[in-house]
């Protein structure tokens, strides 16, 4: 059943059907995207995850990354400006600022110490080392 509905998506169309002027466009064409608009790829391997995620347009110093046992966190922080230059006059000034997050569990806990982040043209590429279990049984003592 993938038919579900984002939120607010069936008043949106609604809204710019019958009254267009409703909703103003941000002057820079796209509008802050949803989770579901961070793609990404998850791939397991014996001793590690490798995580593909795409971002563009995001520096990467707005890009959060939180692990938390096997729970990843991707948060990205979008700032959008008008640039003006000295000789000019502003007659309307439209900026664009939002957060867009996405979480998501993997199998098996990370081993935080190891993990690496890398952000090139657009993908962030996430190498999340597996915590290595305890081999065999542990002996207890009694007391």
């Amino acid at each position: 059943m993938n038919a579900l509905m984002t939120r607010g998506g069936l008043f949106d169309e609604f809204f710019r059907d019958v009254a267009p002027g409703f909703y103003i466009k941000p002057l820079h064409g796209d509008g802050l995207p949803n989770p579901a608009q961070i793609k990404v790829d998850v791939k397991e391997s014996g001793e590690a995850y490798t995580i593909h995620a795409e971002i563009p347009g995001v520096p990467k110093e707005d890009i959060q990354v939180a692990v938390d046992g096997n729970v990843v966190t991707l948060r990205a922080e979008v700032k959008q400006q008008d640039s003006t230059s000295q000789d000019e006059k502003v007659l309307r000034s439209e900026r664009f600022y939002g957060a867009v997050s996405r979480s998501f569990q993997l199998a098996g806990d990370i081993d935080q110490a190891q993990a690496k982040a890398k952000y090139d043209n657009g993908v962030l590429t996430l190498t999340l080392p597996k915590k290595q279990a305890m081999s065999g049984a542990q002996r207890l003592t009694i007391e």
